[in-house]
Formats: C-alpha cells, structure tokens, sequence
C-alpha cells in the first residue's frame, strides 16, 4: 500500500514509535493514493524460457530476467541521449547499471528530461500536489513557522528546498506567510536544483529581482521580502545558521540500484545494448560495487523479510543525502520534512516511466518521459538512526 509519508527532523522533540533517537523524530501517516501506481505490467516472466546462448564479448545471466515488450510507439531517429547512452555502454565494454540509466536520463547536463523543460502540470507529463491547491504549500508555510517559534524565533535561519519544480510549494508558503513579518524577515531561502531551465521558472515564480550593489550576486523575492539564492546541491548549501530543510517528492528521482535473485544469489540489474539496437535489462555475472548497500539494507530488513522477496530496490544516494540532512541539522540546529509516496520497508519493483499521464516501457526513447521509484522510508529511518548514534 502505498504512503504519503512526513520525517521531521528535529533537535527539540526527540522521539518515536519504535525507539528513541537524539536527532530525528519520525512520523508517518498513511493514507491511499492513486497519483502514481508501479508500473507491473511493464514487463512480463522469462522464467519457463531456455537462456539464451553467452555472448562472445561479455558472460552474462539473462536467465529468470524479466523482458520489456515492444515499444510503445514507431520507432524514430535515436536522439542524442540514446547515443550517449550507448556510447558508455560501448566504450565501458558492457552493461551499466540501472541507477547510472536514470541519472543520464533524469539529469544529463545536454539532454536529461528535467534540464531543459517544464515537465510539469497538465501540459507536462504528470501532476504533483502542488499543482491542485495552493493550501498545500501554505500548511508547509505553518509546519515551518512552528519550528521556527520552536527554535526560539531566530533572526536568520536557512529555508532550504530539494527539488523545488516550478517553485511552487515556497512560492505559495510565502505568500501565506507574508503578513507575519518577523518570520518572513528572518528568511534565507536557498533552491537546491540543478536545473537551468526549472532555476528560470522558479525565478519567475517567486518574483525575484537582482538585488544592485552586493559583492556577490544576489536575488531578492519581492512576495516577502526574502533574499534568494541557488545551489546544485546540499552541500553548497552555507552551514552555521538553523536549517529547515523541504523535500516535496525529490527523493523518489533519485537513482536506485535493482537486484534480482538468481541461482547465485543476488544479482544486479544492468541495462545493455540488444543485437537489434535497443535497450534490455541483464544480470551482473559478478558483485558489483553497490552490492555494499544491498547487504546494508538486507541487515536492516532481517532474514524473514528478504527471504519473502525476489527483487530489492536499493538508493545509495538517498541514504547519503538523509545522513547529510541529519548531520546539518544536528549542529546547526533546524528540522527537515521530507513528503514523498512509498513503502515503509523493502521496496522490490517499482521503477516506473511516465510520458504525457501514461505509464510506458521504461527503456522505450530514454528522456521523453519521468523515471521514479517508490521511496524507502524504512531505510531512511535507519540512515538517519546511524547518524543520531
């Protein structure tokens, strides 16, 4: 069943369901949801087929590997992208995983399918919360005000937002906020996105202006008075202030590893080139280097878990980006509230493509459509435990 699900960090209240921690306090709340739905019917069984013969280059299990059906719609000239991805692949000498599949696709500085669009809305390919109701963005403006009072009103504090789309979700939570001046005042708003294309919309949202006579430049959001200012990652991101740090469905664009069990065990997924020049998923024949994070979240599952599973979605990057987050707000002080669809557990199969509202072939002409998976809030939980000892 699929979960809306919010994690506020917080160095004030310290606590959960299932233990205590010194830094994060967690909560869920669960509720249906029909805005995105896995993608199962993408690919259909191989187990009753012989495998298919090695090949003379690369020894590979195809083996009990699920296979895409036929593109959904004519085939056309590749476009860059396609070529780039075949290049690494010729070049590297065999398959890529599925996570370096994603990342070229989502966020390919030429060609990625975020960097140079607007992807959202009607008009795009698919519709967040944001895009229903303003409401939405204004109860995110009051969670950040009462942590904000709860910190003891501080004169600066950084509000910083993951993957902000269009701007929207501040854009409304400031506007909300405008008429309670010492909070908006105390402001240092930063947009983490990589973006050239998404940075002009949000630009253009939040009615920002270049502010004249700074050493450095600067923008300045005429809804509240804020100043404003653009990092393409966290890190960038200046330290030393409290923190209030918003992920609106940033995590599930985040790259994942998949593995499939096989007669040896765990095997990572890859995505090769076929003889007929198309796309299709492979088995490692050997561990591969995020087989490292695969036994971590086998650790954190326990033996009755995994052995009901017979494939297993892993995010490097999102357990990464959680243990940033709670190092940040652990000295500096601040919260995070992280609001995305998953499972609170093993994630198995949920990679999913979406082109113009429609669920399609997740290897059919890479960058027309977006790629996300169902987040872990499980192995989140356990990433931040690790930082709060």
């Amino acid at each position: 069943m699929m979960r809306k699900t919010l994690l506020q960090a917080s160095t004030r209240c310290l606590f959960s369901s299932s233990s205590s921690l010194s830094i994060l306090s967690l909560r869920l709340c669960s509720s249906s949801s029909s805005s995105k739905i896995p993608n199962e019917h993408f690919v259909e069984h191989a187990e009753d087929k012989p495998p298919p013969l090695p090949s003379a280059a690369i020894s590979i299990d195809r083996s009990a590997l699920h296979h895409p059906p036929k593109h959904s719609h004519e085939p056309s000239a590749e476009s860059e992208l396609v070529k780039h991805l075949k290049n690494i692949i010729k070049f590297r000498g065999g398959p890529i995983t599925v996570a370096e599949y994603m990342e070229e696709v989502l966020t390919n500085s030429k060609a990625g399918y975020y960097m140079n669009r607007d992807v959202f809305g009607a008009g795009g390919d698919f519709i967040t919360s944001l895009e229903v109701s303003q409401m939405f963005g204004e109860m995110v403006g009051v969670w950040a005000m009462c942590l904000w009072e709860q910190m003891g009103q501080p004169k600066r504090v950084n509000l910083v937002e993951l993957g902000p789309d269009r701007g929207t979700l501040l854009a409304d939570l400031l506007r909300g906020a405008s008429k309670f001046k010492n909070f908006t005042e105390s402001l240092e708003i930063h947009m983490v996105e990589c973006s050239p294309a998404l940075q002009k919309l949000q630009y253009q949202n939040l009615k920002c202006t270049t502010e004249d006579g700074t050493a450095e430049k600067r923008w300045f959001s005429t809804l509240a008075g804020t100043h404003v200012s653009w990092h393409a990652t966290l890190e960038q991101v200046p330290t030393g202030l409290p923190t209030i740090i918003i992920a609106h469905e940033f995590y599930d664009a985040l790259p994942v590893h998949q593995f499939q069990k096989s007669s040896r065990g765990w095997s990572e997924k890859m995505v090769d080139v076929a003889e007929d020049s198309s796309f299709r998923f492979v088995l490692s024949p050997q561990p591969t280097p995020a087989t490292l994070y695969l036994m971590q979240r086998c650790k954190w599952a326990g033996n009755e878990e995994i052995s009901r599973v017979s494939h297993i979605e892993v995010c490097p990057k999102a357990i990464d980006l959680t243990q940033e987050i709670a190092n940040r707000v652990s000295v500096d002080g601040g919260g995070a509230l992280i609001i995305d669809y998953g499972l609170n557990g093993i994630v198995t199969n949920s990679l999913q493509a979406i082109r113009k509202h429609k669920f399609v072939d997740i290897l059919d002409d890479p960058g027309s459509a977006d790629l996300s998976t169902y987040v872990d809030f499980d192995a989140i939980r356990h990433s931040a435990e690790e930082v709060s000892g």
